[in-house]
């Protein structure tokens, strides 16, 4: 009879506090609501003191916002200034100098004059058409699937939109990147006349991989390949003679 005595208490006494901690927890739970309702409110009506008051002066010294609510949105610089700002950092101006030692290397050897016409393919941001033009060559045509005016034009490189034999040099320091690189040589062979020259420049290599590059032009004949350094990178320069053989 004790045992069942001390059993039943027992069960009674954990009943209770079952009940005490579900009241407890409800209590809790009511609080908690309460609070995220209140702070929720206040977030509504109180204005975050990140933001800037509409009547506030202008502050040209903020390039970025501060804050989702700042009123002082990031200047939109038009193109030119744009360029400018671009054009005057050294690292454009030093590869832009790479460029321009490249193709001045050209002029002895009769690949280039002041007078003939250029296409720059995958021209990237248009360093080379920039040299180009400072070395005096006023007809230079750059394109690459994204346009950077006013250097370089939006045109895809494995379907050139210009007629055949149009430029005397065709160039190229990209021509790794090309997706079909078949269709890319074509490309400049097509858009080169007789007896003007294709120009490409790729990562430094031997002998084979020169021959699977030069195997790729189908009307033109290889006069020569040599190892140089342009934008501080060792590389090879492939020149090829266009003939647009039957």
């Amino acid at each position: 009879f004790l045992v069942d005595n001390a059993i039943d208490t027992k069960l009674f006494l954990v009943s209770v506090m079952e009940r005490h901690i579900q009241m407890f927890l409800k209590r809790l739970s009511y609080v908690s609501i309460t609070i995220g309702t209140i702070t929720f409110i206040l977030l509504l009506l109180k204005t975050p003191d990140t933001c800037v008051a509409p009547d506030s002066p202008p502050k040209p010294h903020l390039r970025f916002p501060k804050s989702s609510c700042d009123s002082s949105p990031r200047e939109l610089l038009p193109l030119h200034k744009k360029n400018k700002r671009l054009w005057s950092t050294k690292t454009w101006q030093n590869k832009v100098q790479s460029f321009s030692n490249f193709f001045r290397a050209c002029y002895p050897m009769g690949l280039l004059h002041n007078d003939s016409k250029v296409l720059c393919v995958s021209a990237g941001a248009g360093h080379e058409v920039m040299a180009l033009n400072q070395l005096g060559v006023a007809d230079v045509t750059g394109i690459e699937l994204l346009d950077s005016p006013p250097l370089v034009s939006r045109a895809d490189p494995h379907n050139l939109p210009f007629f055949d034999d149009v430029f005397d040099l065709g160039f190229s320091a990209h021509f790794a990147k090309a997706l079909f690189p078949n269709r890319f040589v074509s490309e400049m062979e097509r858009t080169v006349r007789a007896g003007g020259v294709c120009v490409l420049v790729v990562d430094e290599c031997g002998d084979e991989e020169v021959r699977e590059i030069v195997d790729l032009f189908t009307n033109s004949s290889f006069l020569g390949a040599l190892n140089v350094t342009l934008t501080g990178l060792r590389m090879t320069r492939i020149i090829m003679k266009v003939q647009h053989l039957p």
